[in-house]
């Protein structure tokens, strides 16, 4: 499942789904733009877990949630904590942060 926030609620939807993925994005950051399609292509082929987008500037306190100081910053959290984090603009360190997030 893939959504994007629309509402700064992300602390709600960690502490209601198992595993989440999230990608801190920004309007003006074209590195966002190039990873939202390969984000959302792993959202449909790993059903079990919850793929979340969230701009970064709109919604400071699901920022907080993980230590993103650059964009965009992929973060993946189980059971309600953050697991890990990584910013990349490669599908690589994706897809090793979702292998670590989906094998605890």
């Amino acid at each position: 499942m893939l959504q994007e926030l629309t509402e700064d609620n992300l602390q709600s939807i960690i502490e209601s789904n198992e595993t989440v993925m999230v990608q801190y994005a920004a309007s003006w950051c074209g590195n966002c733009r190039i990873m939202k399609p390969k984000f959302k292509k792993l959202s449909g082929e790993n059903e079990q877990v919850t793929f979340i987008i969230a701009d970064a500037e709109k919604f400071p306190e699901s920022r907080k949630l993980a230590n993103v100081n650059n964009l965009p910053t992929f973060a993946a959290f189980k059971n309600g904590k953050l697991v890990n984090q990584v910013q990349t603009n490669k599908i690589e360190g994706l897809t090793d942060l979702l292998n670590e997030v989906t094998s605890n």
